[in-house]
């Protein structure tokens, strides 16, 4: 289900000037706060903000993203990522985020639920990607049959039996299933 924080995600897309602001109001000083406190500087801050939106917005500008979180508790598992990511590469830090103070006020659940909700568009991603590496006819009885049309529309739609097209569906989610789980992203997933 959608989240209403969703508008923050529409405004990325529309460049809606005065939800960005707010945005920006909302949820960069925390991002800041929590950067500086382990070994950033403000300037580090600003560029994982920015950095964070930006992918925020590349994952949107597909329309294959809606946020069903809080976007203050997304917001800052992105940027903490980021940040994690950024002082191993630097390895003359220490990382010392050891948890989420400061943020108490959002709320485990919602930080669960962020973390699912970047776990799952993960996941979506690895079987959009596997899917691409299938013949015709597979990604469309599995587009098809996942649209929530009954399998005998599915089969009048491409002109099959019905049997014929459960048995196709059936081979065809085990092939996609078979090449998920060959994919080295597969077990980080936590499937």
């Amino acid at each position: 289900m959608q989240h209403p924080d969703q508008k923050y995600i529409n405004a990325l897309l529309e460049n809606d000037v005065v939800i960005l602001e707010e945005l920006y109001r909302k949820f960069s000083e925390k991002i800041k706060w929590m950067i500086i406190r382990n070994n950033g500087a403000e300037t580090d801050a600003a560029d994982i903000f920015q950095d964070a939106l930006l992918s925020i917005y590349n994952k949107a500008k597909t329309g294959n993203f809606t946020l069903t979180c809080p976007l203050e508790a997304f917001l800052y598992l992105v940027c903490k990522n980021k940040w994690l990511n950024t002082l191993n590469k630097r390895k003359t830090q220490k990382v010392t985020i050891t948890d989420t103070e400061g943020f108490n006020y959002i709320g485990e659940d919602n930080f669960k639920l962020a973390e699912e909700c970047v776990l799952q568009q993960e996941r979506n991603n690895l079987l959009t990607e596997k899917l691409a590496e299938m013949g015709g006819s597979c990604k469309k009885i599995l587009r098809l049959s996942w649209s929530g049309i009954a399998m005998d529309e599915v089969a009048r739609q491409l002109n099959v039996t019905y049997a014929y097209a459960r048995k196709k569906k059936s081979e065809c989610m085990a092939r996609l299933i078979a090449l998920v789980k060959q994919s080295p992203r597969f077990n980080s997933l936590k499937w």
